[in-house]
């Protein structure tokens, strides 16, 4: 009987984009073993994480007894995380989901995108002035989408190294329960002062908009508090790590990079361009989590009620039968169809926001700096890898 493979699995080092081979290895349903010593579920096909992710027969609710936590601090603290969109079900869910849809709707984010580009074009300004080589994480990857994200929920950006540090103490796989816990009660009571701030002083602004229906009864302060919270960490670190990680990428293959330079100006390439990196990439390698309310059969396999489910979004992205020859980054890719902001009602609120964000960088980086380039061996670059998304810890460039 082969040994039930440990998840996240390591990706190789020599090929650090791609899926761990495990993953591409796994049967359609599998079996996985977790920081817990448990072992849930393993679906990974593109066709059966579509189909399931809209079932109402998986919950998404981290209360419930046999979840599959993503990490021991998280299950230390999921009993005591009030309602949110990130761990409730319809209807709580819609209802939620509805009191801060708006700020992240297409046509709102649309309207950020000059604002979005200036902020780009300024930190490319700030990059050439200085120094090489320079740490393309620290000048364009943490600061587009930290402003960016602060200008839209109303935190001021001089509190950024604080809400960076302690968001990634609280979601990071290497975090100790207590300081996890810490980090979060930390981050909790900062934006809790801003929120009573807003309050009085309402500016246009997510938080000023929540404290509004705080005080119409629409929502609770600890809901908006915790809320901001989860705003506020995956409003910049997925973003960062895309920016940082796909141009490593194109990096790594300079055909894709100069057919992006070249076409830069088309709006819709450079759309769909940062829809294939999305989908290599797959920065969310921790996979994504439910529990079934009831049974459930597939592929002849039954996960019977109280089971925990985790969907490996990296195998759909590099699913043959929907993306074929997935190994090869090919920018002119219809990949829209792609997981990588999940699927389903629970799919990432602000998707729309970081693909404008995406856009606009891919679109306008490598154009301003043709000779962008590695300043260090490719195995030299150090990928971070604590987080439920994987990122890199630098990425030392030159022009």
């Amino acid at each position: 009987m082969p040994e039930t493979p440990y998840y996240p699995m390591q990706r190789e080092a020599g090929c650090p984009f791609a899926p761990a081979p495990e993953v591409r290895d796994m049967p359609p349903v599998g079996k996985v073993r977790i920081w817990d010593g448990s072992t849930p579920w393993f679906v990974a096909g593109h066709a059966d994480q579509r189909a399931l992710l809209n079932d109402p027969r998986l919950s998404i609710d981290e209360k419930k007894p046999g979840y599959p936590h993503m990490t021991r601090s998280r299950a230390a603290m999921a009993p005591h995380i009030p309602a949110l969109i990130t761990n409730t079900d319809p209807p709580e869910h819609t209802r939620l989901r509805r009191t801060v849809n708006a700020p992240f709707m297409v046509k709102r984010v649309e309207a950020l995108r000059p604002r979005i580009q200036h902020i780009l074009d300024g930190l490319i300004d700030d990059l050439l002035a200085g120094p090489k080589p320079a740490d393309l994480v620290q000048a364009i990857g943490l600061p587009v989408p930290t402003l960016v994200i602060t200008q839209i929920l109303g935190a001021p950006y001089q509190d950024h190294l604080f809400f960076q540090e302690a968001s990634h103490r609280a979601i990071s796989h290497e975090t100790d329960p207590r300081e996890g816990a810490r980090a979060g009660q930390e981050l909790g009571e900062y934006l809790s002062d801003l929120l009573v701030k807003k309050m009085g002083d309402p500016a246009d602004d997510v938080l000023s908009e929540m404290a509004a229906k705080v005080r119409a009864g629409e929502m609770t302060h600890a809901e908006a508090v915790t809320m901001a919270s989860a705003i506020l960490i995956a409003g910049h670190e997925t973003s960062a790590s895309m920016i940082s990680l796909g141009t490593l990428a194109l990096l790594r293959h300079p055909d894709q990079l100069a057919l992006l330079r070249e076409r830069s100006d088309d709006s819709r390439f450079v759309a769909g361009a940062a829809e294939e990196l999305l989908r290599y990439l797959t920065i969310v390698h921790s996979g994504i989590r439910r529990i079934a309310v009831e049974d459930i059969e597939l592929h002849g396999t039954v996960i019977r009620a109280g089971d925990g489910v985790i969907f490996d979004l990296s195998g759909a992205n590099w699913d043959a039968t929907e993306f074929p020859d997935p190994g090869r980054l090919d920018l002119a890719r219809p990949a829209r169809s792609h997981h990588a902001f999940g699927f389903g009602a629970h799919q990432c609120l602000g998707q729309s926001l970081a693909r404008v964000e995406l856009q606009v960088v891919y679109g306008t980086l490598y154009r301003r700096i043709p000779a962008l380039a590695l300043a260090v061996p490719f195995e030299e670059v150090e990928f971070a890898m604590e987080g439920v998304a994987y990122g890199l810890k630098s990425l030392p460039v030159t022009w």
